[in-house]
């Protein structure tokens, strides 16, 4: 991956450049794209700005443009970041309304989110439903209206299907039912585990780096590596995430930390050990590095993400 051959503390920084550059361009777009009062009433705007707002890591569409980069020929890379932003913004709002009823006392009944009180806290049960019903709807007229191509309409639907299949109950909707299910459980067996997690958070991250790929016009196979590559990156994710639940901070994490010990939820620390599940996201994010090199992208920005994704401490 990029990280060898050059220091630490400077792929660290570029890195750290480079996503602050595009978590901005994200929060200028979104600011652009979600549309505001009189179009929506001003109630449910407020709550669904809320959540917006509250900003958080926005790996997700950082993922879709360093997709779209990444497939694109260097004198296009920045077209394609260009046509595959709307994208990058729908996957944010279906990423926010997830959380939004992810801490629900009906789900994982939680009050801290990005360092902010949840939606429900602040606008009530009902009002959260809502404004997380807006946010998946808007995402959805997002990606069927921007760009206003007609000749991108192929890449649009195929973008729109990849999105669709990952945030329904094939992929988000279901690996939430499942982790309802499991709650009290406190283990499930190693391919329930994975499959919860491969759908619940999983789904949307490969789907957000696929959808960049198409939207960059990558050829098959780029797209295809981009697809392996996002599946190794969700699950990782997912169990750095468990690891943190158990070791990090709240204030550092800006949600709850160990609330699913507490809950009874079965994780990869619960089922593996910390050390073991230590392992197993480095197993994956080795995975996902050669499912890059296979289509020559392993010195791309998806990289530098995936090595991210392992490191980090929120």
């Amino acid at each position: 991956m990029r990280a060898q051959g050059g220091s630490p503390p400077r792929v660290i920084m570029q890195l750290t450049e480079y996503i602050g550059a595009r978590r901005a361009q994200v929060d200028e777009a979104l600011g652009r794209f979600l549309p505001s009062p009189p179009a929506f009433p001003r109630v449910v705007y407020d709550a669904m700005r809320y959540s917006i707002d509250a900003g958080g890591k926005r790996l997700r569409p950082i993922l879709t443009l360093a997709a779209a980069e990444a497939v694109a020929e260097p004198s296009a890379a920045d077209r394609a970041v260009e046509l595959a932003l709307p994208a990058a913004c729908a996957v944010e709002l279906i990423h926010t309304y997830s959380l939004i009823h992810d801490d629900l006392p009906a789900m994982d009944d939680d009050s801290l989110r990005r360092g902010r009180p949840t939606n429900h806290v602040v606008y009530g049960e009902g009002m959260a439903i809502l404004a997380g019903d807006g946010l998946l709807t808007e995402a959805f007229a997002l990606l069927s209206n921007e760009p206003p191509d007609a000749d991108l309409a192929p890449r649009k639907i195929r973008a729109i299907q990849t999105i669709a299949t990952a945030a329904g109950a094939a992929g988000m909707v279901g690996g939430q039912a499942i982790d309802l299910l499991a709650v009290g459980a406190s283990t499930l067996d190693k391919h329930s585990l994975q499959d919860m997690h491969a759908r619940k958070t999983g789904a949307l991250i490969r789907a957000a780096a696929v959808a960049g790929a198409i939207m960059g016009g990558g050829t098959t196979s780029a797209i295809a590596a981009v697809e392996e590559y996002g599946r190794h990156l969700g699950l990782a994710f997912q169990i750095v995430d468990d690891i943190l639940d158990v070791e990090g901070d709240a204030k550092d994490l800006g949600k709850t930390a160990g609330k699913d010990a507490k809950a009874g939820k079965p994780t990869y620390p619960s089922t593996y050990g910390l050390e073991q599940s230590r392992r197993l996201a480095a197993d994956r994010h080795t995975d996902a590095i050669t499912a890059l090199r296979s289509a020559g992208l392993a010195e791309s920005r998806l990289a530098d993400i995936a090595h991210w994704v392992v490191k980090r401490t929120n």
